[in-house]
C-alpha cells in the first residue's frame, strides 16, 4: 500500500494536481489539508474519473481536511472525540478527518496554527493537540495491534533541524517548547514518525513560505508527519517528500510526503 498526506491549500484550486500526484505516485491513500471549501463545493467528479472515493470535512472557506481512497472507504468520522472548539460562536472546525482504509485507521489532521505565542489560537492548538493524543494513546490502549495513521499538516518543527534558521523562528509559533512537547506526547505514547528515518534531514522540508523566494532559497520547514501505531510502523518500507511538485505556478506551499507500505 502507499499512502500519502498533503496539505492543498485549496483543493478547488488544485485539483488537476491533485489528480496527478495520485496517478504519479500510484497512491492507495491520501490525506490532505487546507481543502478550503464545503462539502458541497468539492470537487468530487475529477477523483471519481480516477477510480477514488473520497470523504471531506468542510464548512467554510477555512480549513478543511479530506481522505481519498482507492482501497474502500468506511466508517468514517468528522472530528475526534471531547476535540475543542474555537471562534464566535465556537465550533468544531473541520480539522480533522477519520476513515478505515485498506483494514488501515487514517486520520487527516489539520493542526491549529497558533498565530502568535500569546494569542488565544496558541492556546486553543495546545489543546486540540492534547485531547488528540489522549484519544490517539487510547486507541493504542484498547488495541496494541491497531494500525493506525496520523497524518496531515501538524503546524510544528519538532527539532530545530526541522527550519532552515532556529534564530529566524525564534519566540515565534511552530518551535515553541510546548508545541514541540505536545507533537513528541505522540512518539512517547507509542506512535512513530513513519517518513523520518527515509528522508533525514538537516535541510528536509514540507513547507516553503510563498514569499521572499523561500522555496528558491531552500528556507523551508518541516511541519508535514505521517505517525504511525508500532502495527502499522513495522510495515514500513520506505518514504519519500516529493519536493518536485512544490515548484511551477499555481504549486501549494507544501509538498506530498509519501510511504511505503509491506
Amino acid at each position: 500500500m502507499r499512502i500519502a498526506t498533503w496539505n492543498v491549500n485549496s483543493i478547488r484550486s488544485r485539483i488537476d494536481r491533485v489528480v496527478g500526484v495520485l496517478e504519479r505516485h500510484d497512491l492507495d491513500v491520501l490525506m490532505i489539508q487546507e481543502t478550503k471549501c464545503r462539502d458541497d463545493q468539492f470537487p468530487a467528479l475529477p477523483l471519481e474519473s480516477a477510480g477514488y472515493e473520497y470523504a471531506h470535512f468542510g464548512l467554510n472557506q477555512w480549513n478543511g481536511v479530506a481522505i481519498i481512497s482507492r482501497v474502500g472507504l468506511a466508517a468514517v468520522h468528522q472530528g475526534f472525540a471531547d476535540m475543542p472548539t474555537y471562534g464566535d460562536p465556537p465550533i468544531a472546525e473541520a480539522r480533522a478527518l477519520g476513515a478505515t482504509c485498506g483494514g488501515v485507521r487514517f486520520w487527516s489532521l489539520y493542526v491549529p496554527n497558533g498565530r502568535e505565542l500569546e494569542h488565544e489560537h496558541y492556546h486553543y492548538k495546545l489543546d486540540w493537540l492534547g485531547r488528540l493524543r489522549d484519544e490517539a494513546a487510547g486507541w493504542l490502549a484498547d488495541d496494541s495491534a491497531a494500525e493506525v495513521v496520523l497524518a496531515g499538516d501538524w503546524n510544528i518543527a519538532p527539532t530545530d533541524e526541522d527550519v532552515w534558521s532556529v534564530d529566524y523562528y525564534a519566540d515565534k509559533t511552530h518551535t515553541s517548547d510546548p508545541e514541540r512537547a505536545a507533537f513528541r506526547a505522540f512518539l512517547d505514547s507509542g506512535y512513530a514518525d513513519l517518513a523520518r528515518p527515509h528522508t533525514p534531514g538537516p535541510g528536509t522540508y514540507t513547507y516553503w513560505d510563498y514569499t521572499q523566494l523561500s522555496f528558491q532559497k531552500r528556507r523551508g520547514m518541516r511541519i508535514d508527519f505521517l505517525l504511525g501505531s508500532p502495527a502499522l510502523a513495522a510495515r514500513v518500507t520506505g518514504a519519500e517528500i516529493d519536493r518536485e511538485e512544490r515548484k511551477g505556478k499555481g504549486a501549494s506551499d507544501h509538498a506530498p510526503v509519501i510511504v511505503d507500505l509491506g
